[in-house]
């Protein structure tokens, strides 16, 4: 109530009554008082829906905005002003809870169906196997020089001087022997060059 009201105080459901007739004319003080009279309560519900407080502000924000555009639609003969207010306010809430379970549910599906394949260990295994056989057969068929110096490079990890100086070679012969045991490797396991 306004201070210096004088008369017979109205109860306060005709009081918020009366402030939401005049909201419905546009009288942005009679908006302003029922917002003050009722700010707390809607919070207070819309934050027991919603259980966040920055979402039960929004949520209170939007029952109000929709308090002013509507407040022509209240029927005094259906109900309580405030019954009207906070049932606005109760919908808005649901409403977003609503929304915000509609978004996680489409996250967690969106996650789960994109999901990465998990990764077969087992055959990767068994496929690097098979691909180690096929280099080891096309070894064997390179000549004992080409297989050691191929060995010694890609296996060993030297390099082609260090190959030079454990075979006791010129390096211009071990890059040679290297070189045309790759050829000779490509060829038996039949990979384009």
């Amino acid at each position: 109530m306004p201070a210096g009201h004088r008369g017979p105080t109205p109860s306060e459901g005709e009081h918020l009554a009366e402030l939401l007739r005049r909201s419905a004319r546009g009288d942005q003080a009679a908006f302003a008082e029922l917002y003050d009279a009722t700010s707390k309560r809607v919070f207070g519900l819309a934050l027991r829906v919603v259980r966040d407080p920055a979402q039960a502000e929004e949520v209170a924000q939007e029952a109000f905005l929709e308090v002013w555009r509507t407040s022509a639609r209240f029927d005094g003969d259906r109900g309580s002003a405030l019954s009207w207010l906070m049932t606005l306010c109760h919908r808005k809430a649901v409403d977003r809870v609503r929304s915000a379970e509609a978004s996680t549910r489409r996250d967690t599906s969106y996650h789960q169906q994109n999901q990465p394949v998990d990764h077969d260990v087992t055959a990767d295994a068994v496929q690097a196997s098979l691909e180690a056989q096929r280099v080891r057969k096309a070894l064997d068929g390179l000549t004992v020089v080409q297989r050691e110096a191929i060995e010694l490079a890609y296996f060993g990890g030297y390099t082609h001087t260090e190959v030079a100086s454990i075979l006791d070679l010129p390096v211009g012969t071990a890059k040679t022997r290297i070189r045309d045991g790759l050829i000779r490797l490509r060829d038996k396991m039949g990979v384009a060059s």
